[in-house]
């Protein structure tokens, strides 16, 4: 083991970090059998079972059957929400940093029939294609010391929203109304920042490149590096020469010595390079737009070209005057973890049962 800890001393700390965790959600349960039912559900989701379907759960459990679990997950009464928040308050305390990012990013469930809340056809990464489904919108923190979920939502689209009776079915608390999945990554944001944490930037996909998350983040006087279609218009100002076009047609018109190549981040296999292209568009000083942190902020395009195929990706950013460009590229760099958090939750969690 690494820093001299020994095997033993290890996995003592696995085991009082658990307990610390049951015992801060365990008062979000009236009944004690309710809370042995949490616990081992929890016990279940962290074993080495590599399937975890509900009978195979329940087995692991040591329960007769999966009707415990069952009933914890959907007939129990339990806030769902104040689980988040101690999720998040627990994350925050292990990984919290100043320098912190606040990824957001969807994933879809793939699912069968009608009855699931927030099912349809639709739109999702994980199948590429449309197909029936449900939309989950998260948010995973990032920083120095580790990654993890601390937010999520459920994307419901208006053939539910729309249908009080179909929602009123699935159980659908009476003020939930229509939001665009941008506008779920701007309650997360708010969320987040009323509940004091600590961080400085939000990385996201093309989903959320513009409009709610934009506004709520200058705001809130946060950087932001925020994936756009290659049609989406760029322009600038108090700049020589001016910028003003699509991305694409901005990116095609660049000259070689306009690209770096830098790192987007280690992984296993090594560092993630990619050859990245930086303009600085308009510096607008922070009274302009009511936003905390003094001083002057730069808007600026990010283009990512892939060195093997060339394909280009575009991101619009927004940043303290002075921001290197290998800095917005590590915050870009960071939304891979929350790929990694889809991957793991979904191959040892079980979530697309």
């Amino acid at each position: 083991m690494s820093g001299g800890t020994s095997v033993e001393e290890t996995l003592e700390l696995w085991a009082r970090s658990l307990r610390s965790a049951k015992d801060r959600m365990a008062p979000l349960f009236t009944q004690k059998r309710v809370v042995d039912s949490a616990c081992a559900f929890l016990d279940v989701l962290i074993g080495n079972e590599p399937r975890k379907t509900g009978w195979m759960r329940a087995e692991a459990a040591g329960d007769p059957g999966p009707w415990r679990q069952q009933a914890l997950l959907g007939r129990g009464h339990w806030d769902a929400d104040a689980l988040r928040d101690v999720v998040r308050d627990y994350v925050i305390e292990h990984l919290g940093t100043e320098e912190g990012v606040l990824v957001i990013d969807e994933t879809g469930f793939l699912k069968k029939g009608q009855a699931s809340c927030g099912v349809g056809r639709q739109y999702t990464g994980s199948a590429g294609k449309i197909t029936n489904c449900q939309i989950g919108v998260f948010g995973a923190y990032v920083s120095e010391r580790g990654h993890a979920f601390i937010d999520r939502a459920l994307y419901l689209p208006k053939d539910w929203t729309s249908k009080p009776e179909r929602l009123k079915r699935a159980h659908v608390p009476d003020d939930v109304v229509f939001a665009t999945k941008p506008a779920l990554a701007s309650m997360m944001i708010e969320r987040s920042i009323e509940a004091g944490v600590p961080f400085r930037w939000v990385a996201a996909d093309s989903v959320y490149g513009v409009g709610d998350v934009e506004r709520t983040l200058r705001r809130a006087g946060i950087g932001y590096v925020l994936g756009v279609k290659g049609n989406h218009w760029f322009g600038s100002w108090a700049t020589e020469p001016l910028i003003a076009g699509e991305a694409k047609d901005i990116a095609a018109g660049l000259p070689d010595q306009a690209w770096r190549r830098l790192s987007a981040g280690h992984v296993t296999k090594g560092e993630r390079l990619y050859d990245w292209a930086y303009l600085p568009l308009a510096d607008l000083d922070a009274e302009e737009f009511d936003c905390p942190i003094a001083g002057p902020w730069t808007r600026g395009l990010l283009i990512r070209r892939n060195i093997a195929d060339g394909d280009l990706a575009y991101f619009t950013t927004w940043s303290p005057k002075g921001t290197t460009t290998q800095e917005l590229v590590n915050v870009e760099g960071t939304r891979w973890r929350i790929e990694e958090g889809f991957e793991t939750a979904k191959n040892e969690w079980g979530w697309h049962r």
